[in-house]
């Protein structure tokens, strides 16, 4: 067995991880660096990218004095990272502007007249336009701050602004330029219409590779930094979800899973873009050569949670589920008089791609209780999951069973409730909250000819959730009520 080590780096909202992973897909070691959020005016959301290079460099450093023997065996890198973030650029490499990230509403406005002067567009990129997105955004700074859109040489997402530190060199793989909306994802090119549309060319791109590839060398001063080997070969990497998707093994069609953190999303992979933009329908690429992912994304998932806990001064969400559970079994029915929550407090993206969409509570009675709140909003966002994945499904895609991932997936409870909502069979699995680093050390192995055994090996499974059948007739009543409140929720701001 190689003796190699592969270091998996993942770049995300709130934290920068790093694991050491051996041939045999052992997690040899990690660290982690939290990081912070700017919100300078209401919608923003941007970080200074270099802390995410100090974040890199702390947990580099966490590794390397933990396990000096194991540092010393890395033959390779792999770079994962949080997607439709923008670093901009001069011609000297220097950061122009903070990064605008993936939860930032500002370019709403542009998003709209994206889709209102180009709409055949949808098609080719994948997607709708969207404030979050990427293209928008720098149509907002041409607009907002043309004297910054002037001196752009480059636009990098994220992860790719880390390799330009650790290497050099300008590139981006296939997965993560996807989510800019500047790709054909089905020709896996960029696409200069959408480009020009936002005022900027090829020349101002990154050299594309597919997510396995080799893509650039470790500096000399950035190895004698860390204290690695000048040269050590560096994967293209992706994006925080397809990588991610290969750290859990979902690397074939019909493979799925639903991730439930601050955001949620249903994803399937499959052999072909298949997209659905009139439901805001992801088609983007998968971190492998030839495969694609369609998504449904929610803006607002596990975030629900904690704020119904604390809107409930509860001491934590684990005492609150303790209450919905003693209170409102899983396996027997709730009534449909109940309340009702629609999980919008940052708006939606599938189906409805409403950022300006907001949350509630309705069938509020003198009777209702924290515990029927804390339901309700667990109940709210299976109920956002179902809506997306029926939109998943109408785009042609396939969803079987589901790993469930992020950190939602610790409570029993909710799973449950969302085998019952989604009817699938939903299961958890070992170290899943390492799965874009696993995803992204995976890819290095292969980047240097390793790893083809590594990719089609999962996560082991914890527990698998079977649809409960006596229980949905129920949840199906409760849907249908979900589903007739969404337009007074958008008369709201209508």
């Amino acid at each position: 067995m190689s003796q190699a080590v592969s270091l998996g780096i993942d770049l995300g909202t709130s934290e920068l991880k790093a694991i050491l992973l051996d041939a045999r897909g052992q997690v040899l070691a990690q660290a982690g660096a939290r990081l912070s959020l700017s919100r300078r005016q209401p919608g923003w959301s941007e970080q200074d990218p270099a802390h995410w290079w100090q974040a890199c460099v702390l947990a580099l450093a966490q590794l390397r004095a933990e396990q000096p023997q194991v540092w010393a065996r890395v033959a390779c890198l792999g770079l994962s990272g949080q997607m439709h973030g923008a670093v901009l650029l001069d011609a000297a490499g220097q950061v122009l502007y903070p990064a605008i990230l993936w939860d930032d509403s500002r370019a709403l406005a542009e998003a709209e007249q994206l889709n209102r002067d180009f709409p055949t567009y949808a098609q080719a990129i994948g997607s709708l336009a969207m404030a979050g997105l990427t293209a928008p955004k720098l149509l907002w700074l041409q607009q907002h701050e043309p004297a910054v859109f002037a001196q752009i040489d480059c636009v990098l997402s994220p992860k790719d602004y880390l390799r330009l530190l650790l290497t050099g060199e300008w590139v981006s793989d296939m997965s993560d330029a996807a989510g800019t909306l500047w790709l054909d994802v089905a020709r896996r090119d960029w696409f200069e219409p959408m480009l020009h549309a936002c005022g900027l060319n090829r020349a101002q791109m990154p050299r594309l590779l597919e997510a396995d590839q080799f893509s650039a060398a470790l500096s000399a001063q950035t190895a004698q930094l860390l204290g690695l080997t000048v040269g050590l070969p560096l994967a293209a990497g992706g994006g925080d979800n397809p990588v991610s998707a290969l750290g859990i093994g979902a690397i074939n069609a019909g493979d799925a899973f639903v991730t439930l953190g601050t955001s949620a999303a249903i994803v399937a992979i499959t052999d072909h873009a298949a997209g659905n933009p009139a439901s805001a329908v992801h088609s983007f690429c998968h971190a492998l050569p030839d495969r694609w992912y369609t998504m449904g994304a929610m803006l607002a998932g596990a975030s629900c949670l904690r704020w119904v806990t604390r809107l409930l001064g509860q001491a934590d969400e684990k005492a609150l589920l303790a209450l919905v559970q003693a209170c409102l079994p899983v396996d027997q029915p709730v009534p449909v008089t109940h309340p009702l929550f629609l999980p919008y407090l940052a708006g939606e993206r599938t189906p409805h791609n409403d950022p300006l969409l907001r949350g509630g509570f309705m069938s509020l009675g003198h009777d209702s209780t924290p515990a029927m709140l804390g339901y309700a909003v667990l109940e709210g966002v299976g109920f956002g999951l179902l809506d997306a994945m029926n939109a998943v499904l109408s785009a042609g895609a396939t969803v079987n069973a589901c790993a469930l991932v992020g950190g939602g997936a610790r409570s029993e409870y909710w799973a449950q409730l969302l085998a019952n909502i989604l009817d699938r069979e939903l299961y958890t699995l070992h170290g899943s909250e390492l799965s874009a680093c696993i995803g992204a050390a995976k890819l290095g192995f292969l980047a240097i000819g390793q790893g083809e055994a590594l990719l089609q090996q999962g996560m082991r499974v914890k527990t698998r959730y079977q649809p409960n059948a006596s229980v949905q007739p129920a949840l199906r009543e409760r849907y249908a009520r979900f589903g007739r409140l969404l337009p007074a929720a958008q008369a709201l701001h209508g």
